[in-house]
């Protein structure tokens, strides 16, 4: 991405996982419903464990700071109300007793009417080893929600 910035998670998780189950249990994970209240907070966006649940169900297309860009039965992709950024999730049936969980995001960039130059900017650049770790933690934190399901 020519100035811009994409990342991608992974994880194995033993059993077979739903694309719904992770969805669900990803946005309301206790790490997750931080950045939530703060969304609520500060920008007035909030939003609901039922909202997660019709999100991960397939039928709200809105969910906090986001909307629905692209779904399947697999895959989500999401974009913020500023369409700055892009989120993406995707369930992978490994085999019989395994299945794998990805997470990724990305930053779209803006072009510098001066210099023509494409980047994400000062504030984005500052925050990415911040958002690599929380990407993580986010993650495993439904990973583990996951697991304490079943």
């Amino acid at each position: 991405m020519d100035g811009g910035y994409a990342d991608c998670y992974s994880t194995e998780i033993p059993g077979q996982v739903s694309f719904s189950e992770f969805v669900f249990f990803f946005y309301t994970t206790y790490l997750f419903k931080l950045e939530r209240l703060i969304l609520q907070w500060t920008i007035s966006k909030p939003s609901t464990d039922p909202q997660a649940r019709q999100l991960a169900d397939g039928i709200r297309i809105t969910f906090a700071a986001w909307q629905v860009e692209n779904h399947n039965q697999n895959e989500l992709l999401m974009c913020d109300f500023q369409g700055q950024t892009r989120s993406w999730m995707m369930v992978v049936p490994v085999s019989s007793v395994q299945t794998r969980l990805y997470f990724g995001s990305a930053v779209v960039p803006n072009q510098n009417t001066i210099t023509g130059e494409r980047s994400i900017g000062f504030v984005y650049r500052a925050l990415l080893g911040f958002h690599r770790i929380y990407s993580i933690l986010l993650l495993y934190s439904a990973k583990w929600r996951i697991m304490s399901q079943k």
